[in-house]
């Protein structure tokens, strides 16, 4: 289970390119081959980020300019969403960092060699098969005549969609095992899906022995899109029905005018975790509360925080920010145990303070205002932050850890250094409320404060040697998440066809009667899930699910999604397989069982927070509420 963001410090070999040391004979020809391969997609994603947030911005300044946009800007920057999503997913299938169970990472030895063949088998004839029913998808739409502005038709748009994905499919079969035997089951498993998928009589037959095949293999490590778009294919196919309807419904992915927030965001995000970024944020920190009891803990909580909210994940939070401030609490005197609980859970606080991935990502799926949810998300964000940093801070006064001087002089040098990383968040925040720029206006203005900062004022990352290679691993992140929210929704259409939602409604109401036993049995749910599903993941298969059902109870949409998301955030630090503690225990060197036992107290402290919020609404709606009223 990748953690977001997790690639840009980490198995970066996939995107650099290959050594061409092996010399002319057919080893260097392969290196050829991979070196022509390899960046060509990595530039085709570089040109197209680079045209999404050129666009985005040329129209927010054209509205404000002449008060009239430029034609079809918003349409093809969710066309080009589009390609970024299958574009970056084929960059993670070379990289091996689609979303996957975090169950494959229990199985060890032969045992893991054999699950490896299996899951990549199943993985490499979902994804043929896949691209053969966008294939169908395709030439069903060339022959109609819908246009994009300029004339464009918009069929073209979908190529992108067979094409990556039948390359896809060849990948998941190579990357299956390093030696023949292994590939060979994996291209055989692509074919004999061909096979079965024409035998119609026997469909209805195929689907239960399918549906165990494909959740074994998800169990085993295979990404959870191949899982969804398998399982969707398999039901609609055993209704009589073209396998095409589920990239039918991935298509419809550009219908969203939020979504291109979520790859111009993550480009900014690594941009500024690959630059000197957290440095600066971390001196600035020092020297504003540095002077407070125990201000190491509470600069560790707040610059922690802060980094999460605008990269969108832990994962870079913690990879990125652990080496430097961990040697810093140790310095001060704070425990060792504690220094490593606070960086632990501190990586997943602030997902709810804007601009945050998951906050918007939540939006798209569940049909939400971006900008309210941001709103009502803001009190219970600031509460879990506020109960660590005490936290921190007693720990801080009990082991006496030395408190520097505020000095004037270094608290101005230090914000003047990190005016441009405190000013990016301000400025999309401000952008958004203030009606200057939508959600992808301001994240593109974001990308844009950022290239400029890491690659051209502060020259922390070269704008021709680093900088490809860092936005092309966002691009990996962003494919990751796009097309698992594609396929989710080519599942969920066979699923609302079958009615299956409302017979779980159906099920939970004649069971659970109080909205408050609905809401705790939600917070252990999720809890629990929340350990297993990369967060991601978790918002696109549950969010659809759960708002019928919270609506059934009266609960409100806003309401329920910001306690969605904020136990989601507390299930990074649930064990066994937590994210925070799966990236804790691998960047510090520590066993998992010592990263439960020192995460427990941390654990516990926001599991309060989150029970908070979630019985006491006055934190979401009512706020909101206040906000609105002013």
């Amino acid at each position: 289970m990748p953690a977001p963001g997790a690639s840009a410090q980490t198995d970066t070999s996939s995107l650099a390119a290959p050594s061409l040391a092996e010399g002319t004979g057919p080893r260097g020809l392969r290196a050829l081959a991979r070196l022509a391969v390899s960046g060509l997609e990595k530039w085709s994603v570089v040109v197209i980020l680079v045209v999404m947030t050129v666009v985005p911005v040329a129209e927010s300044l054209a509205r404000w300019l002449f008060k009239s946009g430029i034609p079809g800007a918003v349409l093809y920057t969710q066309h080009l969403t589009l390609w970024i999503g299958f574009l970056g997913a084929l960059l993670a299938t070379g990289a091996g960092k689609h979303l996957a169970l975090a169950t494959g990472e229990l199985i060890k030895g032969t045992p893991k060699k054999i699950a490896g063949i299996y899951a990549g088998s199943l993985s490499a004839a979902v994804c043929s098969m896949l691209a053969y029913a966008s294939l169908v998808l395709v030439k069903a739409d060339s022959a109609m005549e819908r246009s994009l502005p300029g004339g464009i038709p918009e069929w073209w748009s979908e190529v992108v969609m067979p094409v990556a994905l039948g390359l896809m499919a060849v990948r998941f079969a190579w990357r299956t095992s390093d030696r023949w035997y292994g590939r060979a089951i994996a291209f055989a498993a692509a074919g004999a899906v061909f096979l079965l998928a024409f035998a119609e009589d026997f469909s209805d037959k195929l689907v239960a022995p399918g549906t165990v095949l494909i959740l074994v293999g998800v169990l085993l490590g295979a990404p959870l899109f191949i899982g969804m778009s398998g399982l969707g294919m398999l039901l609609f196919w055993g209704e009589g029905t073209s396998v095409a309807a589920v990239p039918t419904e991935t298509f419809r992915l550009v219908a969203s005018s939020t979504l291109p927030a979520i790859p111009l965001l993550t480009a900014a995000g690594y941009v500024l975790a690959e630059g000197g970024a957290s440095k600066r944020l971390l001196r600035a920190a020092k020297a504003l509360i540095g002077w407070a009891p125990g201000g190491m803990a509470l600069m560790v909580v707040v610059v922690l925080a802060g980094f999460t909210t605008f990269t969108g994940g832990s994962g870079v939070t913690i990879l990125a920010l652990g080496g430097l401030v961990m040697p810093m609490l140790l310095k001060e005197r704070y425990p060792e145990g504690f220094s490593l609980g606070l960086v632990t859970s501190s990586g997943s606080l602030g997902l709810l303070f804007p601009p945050s991935l998951p906050v918007i990502l939540y939006a798209v799926v569940a049909g939400a205002s971006v900008e309210e949810l941001f709103i009502a998300g803001f009190l219970p964000g600031l509460l879990l932050v506020v109960l660590v940093a005490i936290t921190g801070m007693v720990v801080g006064i009990k082991q006496k850890a030395p408190r520097q001087p505020f000095s004037f002089r270094e608290a101005g040098a230090a914000v003047w250094e990190a005016k441009w990383e405190l000013a990016i968040p301000a400025v999309v925040v401000g952008a958004v409320f203030t009606g200057f720029a939508t959600v992808v206006e301001a994240a593109a203005l974001a990308v844009v404060a950022a290239l400029l900062s890491q690659s051209f004022i502060f020259r922390d990352l070269h704008w021709r040697r680093q900088l490809p290679e860092t936005l092309a691993r966002g691009a990996t992140l962003v494919g990751a998440v796009v097309i698992l929210l594609g396929v989710a929704m080519g599942l969920t259409s066979y699923l609302v066809d079958a009615e299956i939602p409302a017979v779980v409604l159906e099920w939970t109401k004649e069971h659970i009667h109080s909205p408050l036993v609905f809401l705790l049995a939600l917070n252990a749910v999720l809890l629990v899930l929340g350990s297993v599903l990369e967060i991601y993941s978790a918002i696109v298969i549950l969010a659809p699910l759960l708002v019928p059902m919270a609506g059934a109870y009266d609960i409100d949409p806003l309401h329920l999604g910001i306690v969605f998301l904020a136990n989601l955030e507390l299930g990074f630090l649930f064990p066994p397989v937590g994210l925070n503690l799966l990236l804790s225990s691998t960047r510090f060197g520590q066993p998992l069982t010592r990263l439960y036992r020192v995460a427990l107290p941390f654990l516990l402290i926001m599991a309060l927070g989150v029970l908070l919020t979630t019985y006491v609404p006055a934190l979401t709606t009512g706020f909101l509420g206040w906000v609105r009223g002013g």
